[in-house]
């Protein structure tokens, strides 16, 4: 089994440094675009590490990460939509960056690749406290509410992650065209969150009085 999800694991992670190294560099016309190996460094190294805490502790938490058919409606098209933000987004930076256009400075995208790192240590500890996050929306055999840690604070602390990891991209990347088209992304994620919540209400037990002890779903005191 394991042997068999180390496959399928590694076999995305090739394919993810090849889809992204490819959508970066081709419209930069170059290999020598330092913000776009920045990226890559921050993205793809604790990902591999990640996987390997995983895979050793937790394999069913990462067979699950791994699930990207998505079962409920009204989702399929959240995906396609996602996809060709992080497709316009790429592009833009890589023609940004031949064109010598909107190139943030430096410090800028340091900056904000520490930013992306700090978001990824969160996204960490939410794995730790949620075992059963899956990339899908889904009710799982046996899954209960969590309440506590991070989960006490707001209701989708993985999602508030994952909008602080996106919107850090386009930083690091050096392009504000890219930050603009990234800009969409936290209302895809609202819209998402609409529909697991109404999924969790009707299937996951507990999820309502949860509700009305956790008020806000991403930022405390706003939404």
């Amino acid at each position: 089994m394991k042997k068999d999800l180390w496959i399928q694991a590694i076999s995305k992670y090739i394919i993810g440094i090849l889809a992204v190294g490819l959508l970066i560099f081709l419209p930069a016309g170059t290999f020598a675009y330092p913000n776009g190996w920045l990226l890559m460094a921050i993205l793809f190294i604790p990902i591999f590490f990640a996987g390997l805490i995983l895979l050793w502790k937790n394999p069913a938490l990462l067979e699950s990460r791994l699930k990207s058919k998505e079962k409920q409606g009204g989702q399929g098209m959240l995906v396609k939509l996602s996809g060709l933000m992080f497709l316009g987004g790429f592009i833009a930076a890589g023609l940004d960056f031949r064109a010598d256009g909107s190139s943030l400075p430096r410090w800028l995208s340091i900056a904000a690749a520490v930013l992306f790192l700090a978001f990824y240590l969160l996204y960490g500890e939410v794995l730790r406290e949620n075992t059963y996050l899956s990339r899908i929306i889904e009710v799982q055999q046996g899954q209960k509410v969590i309440d506590r840690g991070l989960y006490a604070i707001v209701r989708h602390p993985m999602y508030a992650a994952t909008i602080g990891l996106f919107l850090s991209i386009p930083l690091v990347l050096g392009s504000i065209w890219a930050l603009i088209i990234f800009l969409f992304y936290p209302f895809m994620i609202a819209k998402r969150i609409r529909l697991e919540e109404r999924l969790l209400e009707q299937e996951l037990e507990g999820y309502q009085a949860y509700q009305k002890k956790v008020r806000y779903r991403l930022i405390p005191y706003i939404w």
